[in-house]
């Protein structure tokens, strides 16, 4: 009878997580994922197998958690609008920058890795797609309370908004100081979700 497992999974998880989000893939070896975890690498290979299926289960982790939050903004956010310029402002939202240079773990590891890891690159679509038709219902949402123009293309809005939420967060990454990164996210803002008759646009 195989002996139960002597760790919380979650703990582990989130530890190796930080890890990779932190120092990014390549640069994290086997060592650094048994400190953080505090597990041997033989209980690492029987519980999650080799550091490439590992870190594909925490960046999906990561993503289905980032689209929860997302999709609870979105339906639970009594302005529609309102949550999609929460979106967007996402990266300035730690007014000391930590969060902005840390980045988003799916955009760091799309960066690192998309070009030379098939699946990553076909993770990253998936989510960027599911982020997307998540963004698009909010933008709908939003067109039914009158606060986006009707004749808005709801999908092209929304891949809008995702690349400037994606571009600010890459921005953060370079050290860009907060004031000007929120600064550019509330032009964006303002630009992409200028609400019907708002001549903030001009």
């Amino acid at each position: 009878m195989a002996r139960p497992r002597q760790f919380d999974e979650d703990t582990v998880l989130r530890a190796v997580c930080d890890q990779f989000w932190d120092a990014g893939y390549a640069a994290t070896s086997l060592q650094d994922l048994m400190r953080v975890s505090g597990l041997g690498k033989g209980s690492i290979y029987a519980a999650f197998g080799d550091k490439h299926e590992l870190f594909l289960r925490v960046l999906r982790r990561y993503v289905a958690s980032l689209e929860r939050t997302l999709r609870r903004s979105v339906d639970s956010t009594p302005r529609a609008l309102d949550a999609l310029r929460s979106f967007v402002m996402m990266p300035v939202g730690d007014p000391e920058g930590v969060a902005a240079r840390r980045g988003c773990l799916l955009a760091n590891s799309t960066t690192e890795l998309a070009s030379s890891d098939p699946v990553v690159a076909a993770e990253a679509r998936e989510a960027y797609e599911n982020m997307t038709a998540v963004l698009a219902d909010g933008v709908r949402s939003a067109q039914a309370q009158g606060d986006v123009s009707p004749s808005a293309d709801p999908v092209g809005m929304a891949r809008a908004l995702l690349a400037a939420q994606q571009g600010l967060t890459f921005m953060g990454r370079t050290g860009m100081d907060v004031a000007t990164l929120e600064a550019t996210a509330r032009s964006l803002t303002a630009q992409l979700l200028a609400t019907p008759g708002d001549d903030s646009r001009a």
